[in-house]
């Protein structure tokens, strides 16, 4: 049977060295929104000739999928709290609240010049003092964020 993740302790550093040969390879830094963007924008024009961003993007669905396969079949069970609060058509509603955040957060980065975990990945690794205080914000808001909800839920 398939675990459900990486143990952190092979994911980061594999994560890591990604980001290292992305910035190696192409001079560029690693993140999905490129990746998105470049599939919306070649489609857009009748093209499929994606650079490196459009298939990273779509290596992401496609190795889900196969992992989603080889585990037998997908499983929307970790979110914890969250997933166990909701049945029935609670669950469609957290669904699509889930859904209309994806795109807000979508839109969101692409209309600041990336997505958290590109930003987070590349400009710390970089050590950039702006990414270092963006990341930071990233992650306390987040924290906020769940704090709130569970006292509210």
């Amino acid at each position: 049977m398939l675990h459900h993740q990486l143990p952190w302790y092979i994911a980061g550093p594999v994560l890591g060295l990604c980001v290292v040969a992305c910035r190696g390879l192409f001079n560029a830094r690693l993140g999905v929104t490129g990746g998105f963007s470049e599939i919306v924008a070649r489609v857009g024009r009748g093209s499929l000739a994606f650079d490196w961003r459009g298939w990273f993007a779509i290596g992401i669905v496609l190795g889900g999928a196969a992992f989603a396969l080889a585990a037998g079949g997908p499983g929307f069970d970790g979110y914890g709290w969250l997933t166990a609060t909701f049945h029935g058509t609670g669950r469609v509603a957290i669904a699509a609240v889930l859904v209309v955040a994806g795109v807000l957060i979508g839109y969101g980065a692409k209309s600041a010049g990336g997505c958290t975990s590109g930003n987070g990945l590349t400009a710390t690794s970089l050590l950039s003092p702006a990414g270092l205080v963006s990341t930071a914000t990233f992650f306390g808001t987040a924290i906020v964020v769940t704090v709130v909800l569970r006292a509210v839920i």
